[in-house]
């Protein structure tokens, strides 16, 4: 019975609970410090990419103060994503933040993480609300929940990326903001086959995705300078295929367990691996590590150069398709994610009937292992397979080919290479890059609608946007760094944010506070002169910079790095 309808004998008779002196002391002292502090000094509306919906209170700002619990659900997904919210934040705090799961979780003067039953905010929305007493977010899904707390780490100050203590005023600015992407598929490409990328770098890579709500990783993992990924039956692709690189380097190739490792990393930020295994075209590597699948003639070696287009599986022979069935399976058995990437660019030696048919045929292939496939918008004639995705490279978006194909059924992912390439230079006296698509600065990054971008594809038919970063002229992870940033959130902006948020004036204004979180982050940008970057704060002592890194490369000529003479998809 509710004590207010208890007898007075009854109330009389319940002892009275004094609050303890130490709660006393911390009301009075957080009374006390939103009496005399600033406001938060990152506005609710900072956010990249930009929320659907954003209703500041400027007087409902929340101090994290070190007794903040974070409280969650029982779920294990839900508690995965809360622990990783606390291990974002304990280094820069130093607050121990501990993780309570209850039935009912509550902020009660902490943050609180609820999965709860709302259809409106899909498997990746979540709503966000900031009061004094504390942040809750909430979500349908444990995905929602963690691109939640990905937009509570930008509302705190930029001193959160550092990776050790720092005296700072933790506070969140007050307000409620819901949420929700645009397009299912955002993503990025990394090329590990022109240059090698070990294990470490590409799980660095995985947190920079996350950071902007990006949810795919495509891992373009073969080609003519190297085979990364070992399959146990052609051995010989990993150990012959994946030795070398552009320029001469040693190569190297993920082992399983790598593969795996690397698989899992992801899901655990709710990213999906795209495995790709670029056909018939782009195998010099896996002809070197096994001739018998070149045409007639032809006597492959190893290549460590930028050209494109010479090399090819044998189409009229049954050993490549055992050889296709063979490392497809393989790699689909490692790879939970729907995707199957099997390239089918530049095949300019596979012509005609002999290229289509093989397109359908590794379709085939790719569906008998219950997978999606997806190919470079060069595989469109081809006969349509269900679900198939043509992941669209072009520069002209006038292309009927890809239009009819997208009437036969097939979707689009959008890579304009005129826009989404993060290979090419931001400006003719960028050091490392290719132009052949054009300079893309930031602004071109950015103002393109992926939604309209191909003439006569509506954008239901479009799954969404994919920035590719070839790797010819790349060879180490700040390059990779420097080439992604500050390109990556524009192009995150445009696959997550509705159509109508999208203002370059706006986005380089709040693009402009990440500067200094990257800074203290130790990740290596491209200081756009189309932003104005604050003044950085020093990088804290301990933050895990590469050894000789500058954090932003200077904008001077650099070794005379030849673009390769065909674009690459």
């Amino acid at each position: 019975m509710p004590l207010s309808q208890q007898s007075a004998a009854d109330q009389e008779r319940l002892p009275l609970r004094e609050p303890a002196a130490a709660d006393l002391a911390r009301a009075a002292a957080r009374a006390a410090g939103d009496l005399l502090a600033p406001p938060a000094p990152v506005r609710l509306g900072d956010v990249v990419p930009a929320p659907e919906q954003v209703h500041p209170d400027p007087a409902a700002d929340y101090l994290l103060t070190p007794d903040a619990v974070i409280r969650v659900g029982t779920e294990p997904a839900a508690l995965a994503v809360a622990e990783h919210l606390a291990a974002l934040l304990r280094p820069a705090t130093g607050y121990p933040l501990p993780v309570t799961d209850t039935a009912r979780p509550e902020p009660a003067g902490g943050i609180a993480l609820v999965l709860a039953d709302d259809d409106t905010l899909g498997p990746e929305g979540y709503r966000l609300d900031v009061a004094p007493t504390g942040v809750r977010i909430a979500a349908a899904g444990p995905a929602g929940l963690l691109h939640g707390v990905q937009t509570l780490r930008q509302l705190l100050p930029a001193a959160i990326e550092s990776r050790t203590p720092v005296t700072e005023r933790w506070a969140v600015p007050g307000g409620s903001i819901t949420d929700r992407p645009r397009f299912a598929y955002r993503g990025a490409m990394l090329d590990v086959a022109r240059h090698f990328f070990g294990v470490e770098d590409v799980l660095r890579v995985i947190d920079h995705l996350s950071r902007y709500k990006l949810n795919h990783l495509h891992l373009h993992l073969t080609d003519d300078q190297g085979w990364r990924i070992a399959v146990d039956s052609w051995p010989r692709l990993a150990t012959v295929g994946g030795v070398g690189e552009v320029g001469d380097g040693p190569g190297g190739h993920y082992t399983k367990a790598d593969y795996q490792r690397i698989v899992a990393y992801a899901a655990e930020r709710h990213i999906t691996v795209v495995p790709e295994i670029d056909l018939p075209g782009h195998t010099n590597a896996a002809l070197v590590a096994y001739p018998e699948l070149a045409a007639a003639g032809i006597v492959p070696t190893p290549y460590t150069g930028t050209e494109v287009g010479f090399s090819y599986v044998d189409p009229a022979s049954e050993r490549t398709y055992d050889f296709v069935a063979d490392v497809l399976a393989e790699v689909a058995a490692m790879t939970p994610g729907p995707w199957l990437h099997i390239g089918g660019d530049e095949a300019f030696k596979v012509k005609g009937e002999a290229y289509t048919g093989f397109v359908e045929r590794a379709q085939r292939i790719v569906a008998g292992l219950g997978k999606t496939v997806v190919g470079w918008h060069q595989f469109a004639p081809a006969g349509h397979a269900d679900g198939r995705v043509l992941q669209w490279w072009g520069t002209d978006a006038d292309d009927p080919a890809t239009a009819d194909a997208v009437r036969r059924g097939a979707r689009l992912l959008l890579s304009p290479a005129n826009h989404a390439y993060l290979d090419m230079k931001y400006a003719p006296d960028t050091p490392i890059g290719h132009d052949w698509a054009g300079l893309i600065d930031l602004r071109r990054s950015y103002e393109w609608n992926p939604g309209a971008h191909v003439t006569s594809v509506p954008e239901a038919a479009v799954l969404g946007v994919e920035a590719p970063l070839w790797t010819e002229s790349v060879t180490s992870l700040p390059e990779v760094e420097f080439m992604l940033f500050p390109r990556l959130p524009a192009l995150a902006e445009l696959a997550w944010s509705p159509r109508t948020t999208h203002d370059w004036d706006r986005f380089r204004d709040r693009l402009a506070g990440h500067g200094p979180r990257w800074t203290a982050a130790g990740i290596t940008f491209h200081r756009s002169p189309e932003v104005s970057w604050p003044a950085d704060a020093p990088v804290p002592a301990g933050t895990a910079v590469p050894a000789g890194t500058p954090l932003a490369i200077p904008a001077q000529p650099g070794p005379d790095d030849a673009p390769a003479t065909a674009p690459s998809a």
